[in-house]
């Protein structure tokens, strides 16, 4: 396989759910939307997810499933497919990070890195 024939990119959108949080409670509910670009040149297909969540106190969940929001999509060259999904933290700011599970057309599997991404309520960054 050459480096450019499986190439996938991975784009995060987060948002603070206001409305299903209860921050006395210590329940912080936050969406994310994923974006992932093949930008390769093999069709993938997104067999597999791992994700990797801390919360503020460094509590970690693991999370690992089988593809994502109930599906398995093939990505062709020059696509993308796009998800919303969620996670509950017990802190007001969080990490999540992780990777996916990717398979070619002819079987070859390999992982997509999913960079660390900040969760996090409205201006409690500077």
């Amino acid at each position: 396989m050459s480096p450019t024939e499986h190439r996938v990119e991975i784009e995060v959108a987060t948002a603070y759910i206001e409305e299903q949080s209860d921050p006395e409670a210590s329940r912080f509910v936050f969406a994310y939307h994923i974006t992932i670009r093949n930008t390769g040149e093999a069709a993938v297909q997104l067999l597999n997810r791992h994700w990797i969540i801390r919360d503020a106190r460094d509590q970690t969940q693991e999370v690992r499933g089988e593809g994502v929001v109930g599906k398995q999509p093939r990505i062709p060259p020059g696509e993308e497919f796009e998800y919303t999904s969620g996670t509950v933290l017990e802190t007001p700011v969080g990490t999540m990070e992780g990777s996916y599970e990717m398979r070619d057309d002819s079987g070859f599997t390999f992982q997509a890195p999913i960079p660390p991404f900040t969760l996090s309520i409205p201006h409690s960054l500077h």
